[in-house]
């Protein structure tokens, strides 16, 4: 009996989420807590994907393997990432997205140190695998975790308290990254993710809410998680193929075909399943499905130059800590917009405004990749306009995004957020790998033609920002 009692606790206390403790529940400026244990996820998912395309040279290397081989330590963790956010949504709307953010945390610490420990190129892929898997039970909760703790009027202020993250962890990791390559090695690139992890589970465990709001969720379309599967990784595939993997070029195509037919079977399913994968009413919503349009092209824009820099300026010659110190006036430009964007933009500028400028400005900022020399002297300033940009659309983008969502479905709305998010920094790295492989002209004509892949996901952004929204869902419900 004492026995069975304590496999019942033990159940409880793994299924249940945890109450805060009164005194933090009490507190006035509870949500800002919450907000800010976020963003330890939000910083540690950034950190580790900007960090990782500092370790392409040393995988190289060690596994003497090619590029389009190495890019799979980056792409296996964005399509792994990419099919199970929406369900990893769906399942916290359902059980708790506390219980499961937690739960994310600790696959994704442990799979880190396994990363960190790899013998070969295949066991790194595959602990990239588990490690995006913990990544997306964070990531589909992040963006609902804040909607729903903070109060309606300071959505977009706590939107971009976490962007801010997002960008301090991307303004770290170029330098941090460049400088444990050069000294300790790549595998202390997974290793530094540890301790901020394990900072995270407990802050997690005291100050997150409880879940209120919550959505029953019927039997799981596995159906349409398989296609979904099957598409963006067919989709990558062959873009990576395409970029120097040893593929036949009808293998290519038949990949390409794939993932038409494999999209085209989810969007059907989707429609006619019981309990579908992806509510396709949400994308009826005008501010929904143009907002994630420009997620995916910003995130491309933002993720594209972590690849297209480190390759331009260590084929010069330059080092990757000096490569690392440029990327970082990327992120740091989209961290000063995301936090003093409030203070120093026009009240009356509403949330779609402040997308399409953002839009513009980094769509003039890429351009000049263009036509300015690709040095240490003409990047720096183009990346940091890029990021003040990307930091001024991105908060306005989510907000739009979320608050056009009802707040049972915060976690779908997350998910797709950050699918939206996956999707367009997978194809920012497959994209510009790929247009440096068929470019074929030396460093500089490379880097025009990958250039102008980020100018043209830059344009699509604006053309999101533009129509702006048509209706928001009203009544937000928040949690304790």
């Amino acid at each position: 009996m004492t026995r069975r009692r304590s496999r019942g606790r033990l159940s409880v206390a793994l299924t249940r989420e945890r109450a805060r403790p009164e005194g933090i529940r009490s507190r006035p400026n509870a949500w800002w807590l919450a907000v800010g244990t976020v963003c330890f996820g939000a910083f540690m998912g950034q950190l580790d994907a900007s960090i990782v395309t500092l370790t392409y040279g040393s995988l190289r290397t060690e596994f003497r393997a090619s590029l389009a081989a190495v890019e799979w330590v980056s792409l296996a963790y964005l399509l792994t990432l990419v099919a199970l956010l929406v369900p990893a949504g769906r399942l916290a709307d359902a059980h708790g997205r506390k219980l499961l953010y937690l739960y994310g945390f600790a696959v994704f610490t442990l799979a880190s140190a396994a990363c960190g420990l790899a013998p070969s190129l295949t066991a790194l892929v595959t602990f990239r695998v588990v490690q995006a898997a913990g990544a997306a039970l964070m990531q589909a909760n992040s963006v609902a975790l804040v909607t729903t703790s903070a109060p309606r009027e300071r959505m977009r202020t706590a939107l971009g308290v976490q962007a801010a993250a997002q960008a301090l962890g991307l303004a770290l990791g170029p330098t941090v990254g460049g400088a444990l390559v050069s000294t300790l090695g790549w595998r202390w690139v997974f290793g530094v993710n540890v301790p901020i992890g394990l900072v995270a589970l407990v802050a997690g465990h005291y100050l997150l809410p409880r879940t209120r709001a919550r959505t029953r969720v019927g039997e799981f379309d596995w159906g349409g998680l398989g296609l979904l599967t099957v598409a963006t990784t067919a989709a990558l595939l062959s873009v990576s193929a395409a970029s120097g993997l040893a593929m036949p070029g009808w293998g290519v195509g038949l990949l390409f075909a794939v993932a038409a037919l494999a999209g085209w079977g989810f969007v059907a399913r989707q429609g006619r399943a019981p309990a579908p994968l992806l509510d396709l009413a949400l994308l009826r919503v005008r501010s929904v499905a143009f907002g994630l349009v420009g997620a995916l092209s910003g995130y491309l824009v933002l993720f594209g130059p972590l690849v297209l820099v480190p390759v331009v300026l260590t084929a010069r010659g330059v080092s990757e800590l000096t490569a690392g110190l440029v990327l970082t006036a990327l992120p740091a430009g989209f961290a000063l917009a995301a936090t003093g964007g409030d203070r120093l933009l026009p009240c009356a500028l509403t949330d779609r405004g402040r997308c399409l400028m953002g839009a513009l400005l980094f769509t003039v900022a890429v351009s000049g990749l263009l036509v300015v020399p690709l040095t240490v002297s003409g990047l720096a300033p183009l990346l940091l306009l890029t990021g003040l940009g990307l930091g001024t659309f991105t908060p306005a983008n989510n907000t739009l995004i979320m608050g056009a969502i009802p707040a049972h479905s915060s976690g779908t709305g997350g998910g797709l957020v950050n699918m939206a998010r996956g999707l367009g920094t997978a194809l920012g790295v497959a994209l510009v790998a790929l247009a440096l492989h068929l470019a074929g002209g030396g460093v500089s004509a490379d880097a025009r033609w990958a250039s102008l892949v980020l100018v043209g996901a830059s344009a699509v952004a604006v053309g999101s920002a533009a129509p702006g929204p048509r209706r928001r869902v009203a009544g937000r419900v928040r949690t304790r």
